[in-house]
């Protein structure tokens, strides 16, 4: 029997959990497992289940996706998470493991992310890959998404590919809004699961997909969080493996701030800039400077961009502070929203482009 399916046949049995998983194989190949769920020595429900199965269909239905199948212990396992105490037992992949390789620096942070968190995480994500550094992320929406976008327009340029660990199986993109950066990442980077094919998301997976984030990576850092959620999970997963956690300090009243603030109060380090990260790893290597895409406004423009916070900024407040008339300051804004250096949301404003 084929081993890449076997592997894959028990990780997609209803129920298998990262725990049980290892279990089954930590003492035995995937084919004994797989012999073992057949004969009826793990349930008569896995053993049901296990009679429909075939597993050289499987092996090839993997195959033709283009899913890698590691067993930990194998030669291809990434030697990156191959040692920590709860690393997956089989590991799927699309993409090129080499991506997989250190340094490696997690990006995180909440999903109900500002625009000035989002430009961050974007900003971090084309510097860090810029010096040379893998970003690992989860290709969730808000902070994730931005800090892997941030990657692959540095990937483009020449920098290093990102590293995406997802909570389904490889062909079932999740969340669907960022089904394009999923495709950019496994073209350029590499995706990562410990689910096979066809497998959904559920609520679950995502801390367990948190703990292969924070076993892989070198340094975290945490742009925006708020008091609890998913990446504070990934905080104490980091905590735990003795990783180097660091937070981007935010406006002491905005929620989406209120996690990582508490983190640096706790005595974790800031990440004011990709450089408080490469020291963090040891790295020398000054910042690449980075060009210049387009000339920052000047003018009336100038004027009503430098009155925008990177926090919502009322339309009263950028009148009073440029000293201009209701209509200059309207259409100001209008050309500073549709060249995407601002945003606007029910009368308030915040600054969105870094104008580089």
């Amino acid at each position: 029997m084929s081993g890449d399916g076997c592997a894959a046949a028990l990780a997609g049995l209803p129920g298998m959990a990262p725990f049980r998983l290892r279990d089954l194989l930590a003492d035995r190949s995937p084919a004994q497992a797989w012999a073992a769920v057949r004969e009826g020595e793990e349930g008569a429900e896995w053993q049901k289940v296990a009679a429909g199965v075939e597993v050289e269909a499987v092996a090839e239905a993997h195959t033709a996706a283009g899913v890698g199948v590691h067993v930990l212990g194998s030669p291809e396992y990434p030697t990156a998470l191959a040692d920590d105490a709860e690393a997956p037992a089989v590991l799927f992949s699309v993409g090129d493991l080499d991506a997989v390789r250190r340094p490696l620096v997690g990006v995180v942070g909440t999903r109900r992310c500002t625009h000035a968190g989002r430009q961050t995480a974007r900003t971090f994500g084309v510097d860090l890959a810029c010096a040379g550094v893998a970003v690992v992320s989860g290709l969730a929406l808000g902070i994730d998404g931005a800090a892997h976008a941030g990657a692959l327009e540095a990937a483009d340029a020449g920098g290093r590919p990102p590293v995406a660990v997802v909570g389904s199986g490889l062909d079932v993109v999740y969340p669907r809004r960022h089904a394009r950066l999923w495709e950019r990442v496994a073209e350029i980077g590499c995706l990562l699961s410990e689910w096979p094919l066809g497998v959904r998301p559920e609520r679950w997976h995502f801390p367990a997909r948190n703990r292969i984030i924070a076993a892989l990576v070198d340094v975290l850092v945490v742009v925006e969080s708020h008091a609890a959620g998913g990446s504070m999970h990934t905080v104490e997963a980091a905590d735990a493996r003795g990783r180097t956690v660091l937070a981007v300090p935010g406006p002491v009243r905005s929620p989406a701030s209120e996690g990582t603030n508490r983190l640096l109060h706790d005595g974790h380090g800031p990440a004011r800039d990709a450089a408080d990260v490469l020291t963090a790893l040891g790295l020398a290597r000054p910042l690449p400077p980075r060009r210049r895409l387009r000339a920052v406004p000047d003018g009336t423009d100038g004027a009503v961009l430098d009155a925008v916070d990177w926090e919502p900024t009322s339309f009263e407040q950028i009148v009073a502070r440029t000293g201009l008339g209701l209509g200059p300051v309207s259409a100001a804004l209008a050309r500073l929203e549709h060249d995407s250096w601002v945003a606007g949301d029910a009368g308030w404003w915040e600054r969105v482009g870094m104008g580089e």
